[in-house]
């Protein structure tokens, strides 16, 4: 834990994404990514030099899933939860059928996020994307819409006054995975109809095909997207790329 621990204290201080008195609501959605995030965040809390509370937050989609165990998890670490209960998911599938369901949903789940960390209180949201997470975003966005994009890691969201952070840049996926088995961590089955067949899993199959003649193609992609920089993609530390960390 403490070499996860320390990629995501690199992470936080090249990008400045946590400062004295911030309140930081994790989004937790009940994935192994969210719940490795707000472990590694919650260890982060006892030693960082800058004072931050946590609180966690997820948004119960009106799927029928149990969330009690990510309450219990949360108690142990001495984290606050917040279930918010919507109906986006019956609204989405039951109701409009929508065909490209994935957009709605996002801004939808981003909506009831904003609103309830707000009203906690909270300046900024912890988000659980990881390595492959910016490697994959970006080949989706050079692919299908013909842009050099990838989502930032410090996000400010100006309407709302909420500042986005993802302190996992530097963990990659098969590391979380192996962090959630070792720590026997209460990951939730998606239910969401669509899980495993959007155009990330596409491009994920890609990346993993493509891996297997270039092995170094993550690493030249996310070296590329600090180089460059992407927007807001320059880190102000001395970043080293992540080796295998298992």
């Amino acid at each position: 834990m403490q070499k996860l621990m320390g990629l995501v204290r690199r992470c936080v201080d090249d990008y400045d994404m946590i400062r004295a008195g911030d309140k930081i609501a994790v989004g937790v959605s009940g994935g192994k990514d969210s719940l490795v995030l707000l472990e590694l965040l919650a260890g982060l809390q006892k030693y960082f030099d800058k004072p931050f509370a946590l609180v966690a937050v997820t948004i119960d989609m009106g799927l029928g899933m149990d969330y009690s165990p990510v309450t219990a998890r949360c108690q142990a670490l001495g984290v606050e939860h917040h279930i918010v209960h919507t109906q986006i998911g019956p609204i989405i599938f039951d109701h409009r059928k929508e065909k490209n369901p994935c957009s709605m949903c996002a801004k939808m789940r981003r909506g009831a996020l904003n609103q309830t960390i707000l009203a906690l209180g909270c300046n900024k949201l912890a988000l659980g994307h990881h390595y492959d997470d910016a490697v994959e975003t970006f080949l989706m966005s050079l692919i299908y819409e013909g842009r050099i994009s990838c989502f930032q890691p410090v996000t400010d969201l100006d309407r709302s006054g909420i500042v986005q952070i993802r302190p996992m840049l530097y963990i990659r996926e098969k590391t979380v995975d192996n962090f959630a088995a070792r720590r026997s961590l209460p990951v939730i089955a998606n239910r969401c109809p669509v899980d495993k067949t959007t155009k990330r899993e596409e491009i994920k199959t890609l990346v993993y095909t493509l891996s297997q003649t270039y092995p170094d193609l993550k690493e030249r992609i996310f070296g590329a997207m600090q180089r460059l920089p992407l927007p807001a993609w320059g880190p102000q530390g001395r970043y080293k790329r992540p080796k295998d960390q298992e």
